[in-house]
């Protein structure tokens, strides 16, 4: 080889090695279920076993794939997107690209694969084309509008009504009237700057991400008796979605996790809190008590 690799290298080399060949099968697999992408997959997919026979001649030894990995990122790529799984899975390749980083300073083999890691994958996943990611602006309308609108609007009628079939009812009725209302809203939008087809597509992503946002928020109204209770898991809830879609999107877009997070939280639950005090300020002001 004309350069000695110590025991604790080659035992590196062999964790990178079935991280290969387990990526050549997930590539693999999602290549047979996605036609329009398929032969950018293919060409990862025969890189990744490309890969795992150079690395082989340093090892002797033939890995078999972890198939629990295979099963499981095949499975998150089909639920949430191609790009979401692949780029989840190429997170937890840092250590092997360390490793071949370091060795490619001294061996041809380890300096190709290195630069495929690098740059070859990474340019193929960014052609690969992929709907629902063309469509994140209008999911994340839809999402921002529901926990800001609806997140207030729970919290405002939590204690102007202390009742929680009420409070569900209320939320429910503004709820989907309201994704109603912003579905047309983004359809017309997005009439003026693209084809009706399109914007249909762009009216649609925004009016489901709102409906199903408002059916997990006010779901705690109608499963519990205790409105205050109703109010915290809500809120809980509304923290939940924001963290999962952020992760999301920071992983499938490239964008930074924590600055969006915490900006799309502290604006919920700031309009939250406000709209808790109307509510509370309103019942007392009024006289109402239901």
């Amino acid at each position: 080889m004309g350069y000695s690799i110590d025991e604790g290298t080659v035992k590196s080399l062999r964790k990178a090695q079935k991280n290969e060949i387990t990526e050549h099968h997930i590539y693999l697999k999602l290549s047979r279920k996605n036609r329009q992408n398929s032969k950018v997959l293919q060409q990862i997919a025969n890189d990744e076993l490309h890969h795992h026979n150079a690395l082989k001649k340093y090892t002797g030894t033939e890995m078999k794939p972890n198939r629990l990995k295979v099963f499981f990122y095949t499975f998150i790529s089909m639920v949430f997107g191609i790009t979401f799984g692949i780029k989840l899975m190429e997170r937890g390749e840092k250590n092997a690209e360390k490793v071949y980083a370091e060795l490619g300073e001294k061996i041809e083999d380890f300096r190709r694969i290195s630069n495929e890691e690098d740059k070859h994958e990474k340019e193929l996943v960014a052609i690969i084309e992929e709907e629902r990611l063309q469509f994140v602006g209008s999911m994340v309308l839809g999402l921002n509008d529901a926990l800001v609108e609806l997140t207030g609007t729970l919290a405002g009628l939590t204690f102007a009504l202390k009742d929680t079939r009420l409070i569900a009812l209320s939320g429910l009725i503004t709820g989907i009237a309201a994704s109603l209302s912003m579905s047309a809203s983004e359809y017309l939008s997005a009439r003026t700057e693209q084809e009706s087809s399109r914007a249909m597509k762009s009216a649609v992503y925004t009016g489901v991400t709102y409906v199903f946002t408002v059916i997990f928020l006010v779901l705690p109204y109608l499963l519990l008796s205790n409105y205050v209770l109703s109010l915290v898991i809500t809120i809980l809830i509304a923290i939940l979605i924001i963290l999962i879609f952020n992760f999301y999107i920071s992983v499938a877009k490239d964008l930074p996790f924590r600055q969006r997070f915490f900006e799309m939280a502290g604006i919920s639950l700031g309009v939250a809190v406000i709209s808790f005090a109307i509510g509370y300020l309103v019942r007392i002001f009024l006289g109402v008590d239901i």
